[in-house]
């Protein structure tokens, strides 16, 4: 039977913070299609306004499996949609679902964030069909493809929404979540501490802006080469799941011994936080006390969030342990070191050389390869739009639903000569 919008049930698990799932799933039934959503927490609730579709979880981790079987049987369910491929729930259910032949409709935070999103058919970052393909594969395929490179917008204006929503998900979890007491977070910090982080970042913001740009302010006007250290979340997913350190001071440990052992001596080095980073984890206790270590401490810098184009303007290089925010550094043709599993490490642009000799003398990545590489996303997994503000919402609707009702995959499509005509990144005001 062919595939059409009529036959189609989707069937939602755990999306991002805030109403995007639920505005998703509207679209989704209003071009004819069947929605679900199950809700594992108050949270989940919350951010979904159409009742009658919705199906709380209110078992043990142990009976979620059989769950998932039992839904997708009594539903007919044809495909899955999930934010995020490795939290245990929608691990499991994801191999399920591709045991079965079900679509698997993954989204994430865009690779060349903070402008667009990834959307991606099976799994995305270190479990994307992208880490199986090389730079000549993309670029056959683009030959099918006369898309210009569109640029990014001035703003989205997504951060405080980000962390607004997930402030509210964390309220609602922390005080209406006697439905669901068997519900276990997937990260290690309790429900009330993950609050208390998140009010905290939202009520700091004005102070740590103003810190952030007197530190940015002392690099940009200090006159001194520096390389750029970028620094993730050390409870991120791909850190967590497609990185060689157990924590983010293993890597800061690594990257200050390099950079003493191998950087010329006028040369600074600057550790650039997360724009989330909310401290959980001790970074910057743990960069002064390895400086010292190392006797650096006069030459290494740590800066919060924020925009990361100003410190990437002067840079010599960046090192990472697979940040997407090292797209930024390629963009600019900025020499580029990768310890974990990424999209992008590419041997074309990604630097192989040991650590004490990039920072000493790092080779220029090949920049045509990388602009055909991001050429490959825009035309493939990268939607423009945000999950969190309003404007940001509107722009991606306009395209993605149409792309999760297509029958073949973003990358197949490209490679047939049959991807779908793709909407032009323009200013939204």
């Amino acid at each position: 039977m062919k595939s059409t919008p009529e036959n189609r049930v989707f069937l939602f698990l755990q999306g991002p913070h805030g109403p995007f799932f639920n505005r998703l799933g509207r679209m989704l039934r209003k071009a004819g299609s069947r929605v679900w959503r199950v809700g594992f927490n108050a949270g989940d609730r919350a951010f979904w306004f159409h009742q009658s579709t919705y199906i709380p979880f209110r078992g043990k981790s142990d009976d979620w499996a059989q769950t998932f079987i039992d839904l997708i049987e009594e539903k007919g369910v044809t495909d899955i949609v999930l934010y995020g491929d490795t939290r245990p729930i929608h691990a499991s259910a994801v191999a399920e679902a591709k045991r079965r032949g079900l679509g698997v409709h993954v989204f994430e935070e865009g690779y060349m964030r903070p402008f667009w999103i990834t959307y991606e058919r099976g799994g995305t970052n270190g479990n994307s069909r992208l880490m199986d393909m090389t730079i000549p594969q993309m670029q056959k395929a683009l030959a099918n493809s006369d898309m210009e490179t569109p640029l990014p917008p001035a703003r989205w204006g997504d951060m405080r929404h980000h962390v607004f929503y997930g402030a509210l998900y964390h309220w609602f979890v922390m005080f209406r979540n006697g439905d669901y007491r068997n519900f276990r977070p997937h990260r290690s910090l309790s429900v009330t501490k993950e609050f208390q982080l998140y009010l905290a970042r939202l009520l700091l913001m004005p102070w740590q802006a103003i810190e952030r740009r007197i530190s940015t302010l002392r690099i940009k006007h200090g006159g001194f080469p520096y390389h750029l250290a970028l620094l993730q979340l050390e409870h991120d997913s791909s850190f967590q799941k497609h990185s060689p350190f157990e924590t983010m001071p293993d890597f800061l440990d690594l990257v200050i011994d390099g950079f003493a052992k191998g950087a010329p001596k006028h040369h600074h080095l600057v550790f650039k936080a997360h724009p989330l980073e909310d401290g959980r984890a001790p970074i910057r206790k743990s960069i002064r006390t390895m400086s010292k270590k190392y006797g650096v401490s006069d030459r290494v810098h740590f800066v919060r969030g924020g925009k990361l184009a100003q410190l990437l303007n002067d840079a010599r290089t960046a090192v990472t342990v697979n940040s997407t925010a090292a797209l930024q550094v390629l963009w600019r043709g900025i020499p580029l070191k990768v310890f974990g599993r990424a999209v992008y490490t590419q041997p074309e642009f990604v630097s192989e050389q040991p650590l004490p000799e990039f920072f000493a003398g790092a080779s220029r990545p090949d920049n045509r390869a990388y602009k055909d590489f991001r050429r490959y996303l825009l035309e493939t997994n990268q939607l423009p739009g945000g999950f969190y503000s309003s404007r940001g919402r509107r722009q991606l609707m306009r395209q993605v639903v149409d792309m999760m009702l297509a029958h073949e995959d973003p990358c197949d499509a490209l490679e047939s000569g049959r991807a779908v005509p793709r909407q032009q990144l323009r200013l939204v005001e």
